[in-house]
């Protein structure tokens, strides 16, 4: 796999060195191409998997349905709050959320919280949310968990026949394949 660095962050306390004058736009197109990649792996897989720590100290994962991100690092799922999901997130909010698709595959590691906003639960509501889920947005058991994402480690794949064709390129010419570009970006 190609490996592409992640490109420095230029706000305070950010990631990495500043790049200056022609770099730093280049360095900053990258990031934003890296962005770009992982938000289309994740938009092209509604469902993600969440993995967290239980109360007892187990690794627990479980399918959500993604509701809203507008920036890969802000992921917004629809739960209930009386359930276990949710209690060990409180006492340990570190989590990951995994989509996998025929795109590619994405991994944000970061920390979630339960947010219990009426409005942004009413936006998010769709067709899918009553069917999983109690009663209504008005529910009071109903709310949001928000995952605010420290980075997204990517693979963006170029599909089953060209990964195919690839690999076998790779046996008979005893060189890498490659299989798709790959990173891990600060968010």
């Amino acid at each position: 796999m190609r490996s592409t660095l992640a490109a420095a962050r230029s706000e305070p306390g950010g990631h990495g060195v500043r790049p200056a004058g022609r770099d730093r736009l280049s360095a900053m197109t990258a990031y934003d191409e890296q962005l770009k990649t992982i938000a289309d792996i994740m938009r092209s897989t509604r469902i993600a998997s969440l993995a967290y720590l239980a109360m007892d100290g187990g690794l627990v994962s479980t399918p959500m349905g993604t509701q809203d991100f507008t920036e890969p690092g802000t992921v917004w799922f629809i739960t209930e709050r009386s359930t276990s999901k949710v209690a060990a997130i409180e006492a340990d909010p570190r989590v990951n959320v995994h989509y996998a698709g025929k795109s590619g595959w994405v991994s944000l590691a970061g920390t979630a919280r339960y947010v219990d906003d009426r409005e942004k639960l009413k936006e998010l509501w769709d067709v899918s949310a009553g069917i999983f889920m109690s009663g209504t947005p008005d529910d009071p058991d109903n709310g949001l968990l928000e995952v605010t994402a420290s980075t997204a480690e990517y693979w963006d794949s170029p599909g089953k026949v060209a990964t195919a064709v690839n690999l076998v390129k790779g046996l008979v010419t005893d060189g890498e394949p490659d299989l798709g570009d790959t990173g891990i970006v600060p968010l």
